[in-house]
Formats: C-alpha cells, structure tokens, sequence
C-alpha cells in the first residue's frame, strides 16, 4: 500500500489553482499502462492539439500513467472504466461545481463519491477504500461541519492508494505524450 498524503499531491492541487482559489483539474491514475496505451485506449492520438486547445497529457509515472486533461469536458473522469480493463484506474475531478472521486478496476465501478459526501458513495464495493480514506482524513461519516481545504490533495493521494501509482513533480516537469480531444467533447 502506498503511503501517500496530501502533502505528497499538494503541487499538482496548486497546479491547477487560481489566485482566486479555483481549482480546474481532472486526472486519472492508471496503472500499468503506457502513456500511448492510456490514449489509445480512450481514443486520443498523440499531436497537436486542435483549435479548442483542449486534450489529454498523458505522463509516465511509477507504476503506470496519470493523465491530466487540459480543457473542462471531463472526458478522462468519465473514461475511466473503460481504461481500467485487465488494471485499476482512479480519476478525481476537482472544478468548481463538483469535486469527484471514481476508483475503477477491471472494467468495474468500484467505488465513487463527491469529496463533499464519502457517506453517499456508490459502486460494486462502495468501502474497498474505507481505510485510506480514514487514514487521509476525509470526512468519512459527514459528521464534520465543512470539508478539509486539501481535500483535493488527499484524492490525489487516495488516487495513489488504490492503484500504486505515483506522479512526482519531476515526473511531471518532463514532456508528457498529448493529443487532441475535440472528437471526444461531449458538448458538440
């Protein structure tokens, strides 16, 4: 199990927060897979991106791939069962309407959850991360009144947790594999 923390994700949160607070930031953790692999698989070819400017990076990590999707489609947050056929993938989706949590494996909705309400979690087996969410500190039971501010962080951290993939920031300073998404945007 990894022993990953808040701390450990606390780069990429501020990566994609504003001053204004606002975090835009959806990534999806994928193990075992390669970065070309990872887009093959949802449909992505590796060049330019196109006139949107929206896409998909797709980052070698230890122990797989984290992809990081530069635009507000969500489209990697809801690809993540089919990325996780013969894996495990978990996507977190953090904008400023929702902030989502999705743990995937073998094809299989494991578990999902809003990082505002663990207790109203879903899937085939909604407490397989029970433990790791206790550890990290999230607000298992909704008993807490308000939200920790680096709940982002600790997704990301769980994110690690459940499919031993790790992003280090110097893994990410390296060039990533992109491609275009806007034959995948859900809103044409």
């Amino acid at each position: 199990m990894s022993g990953a923390t808040a701390e450990t994700y606390e780069w990429l949160y501020r990566e994609f927060t504003d001053d204004a607070h606002e975090t835009w930031l959806f990534a999806t953790f994928v193990r075992n897979l390669s970065p070309q692999e990872a887009l093959r698989r949802i449909g992505v070819t590796p060049g330019p991106l196109g006139e949107s400017g929206f896409g998909i990076a797709a980052c070698a990590a230890e122990g797989g791939t984290v992809l990081i999707e530069c635009g507000w489609a969500g489209i990697i947050y809801d690809m993540a069962g089919p990325l996780s056929v013969g894996t495990s993938t978990a996507a977190v989706s953090a904008t400023t309407k929702n902030e989502d949590f999705a743990h995937c494996l073998d094809g299989r909705l494991v578990t999902t959850f809003s990082l505002y309400s663990y207790s109203l979690r879903e899937g085939a087996d909604p407490d397989r991360l029970r433990t790791d969410v206790e550890d990290l500190g999230m607000n298992v039971d909704g008993d807490r009144v308000g939200c920790p501010e680096d709940r982002v962080s600790r997704a990301l951290a769980l994110a690690e947790r459940a499919t031993g993939v790790h992003l280090s920031s110097m893994r990410y300073a390296e060039p990533a594999l992109i491609g275009p998404t806007d034959h995948l945007d859900p809103y044409r």
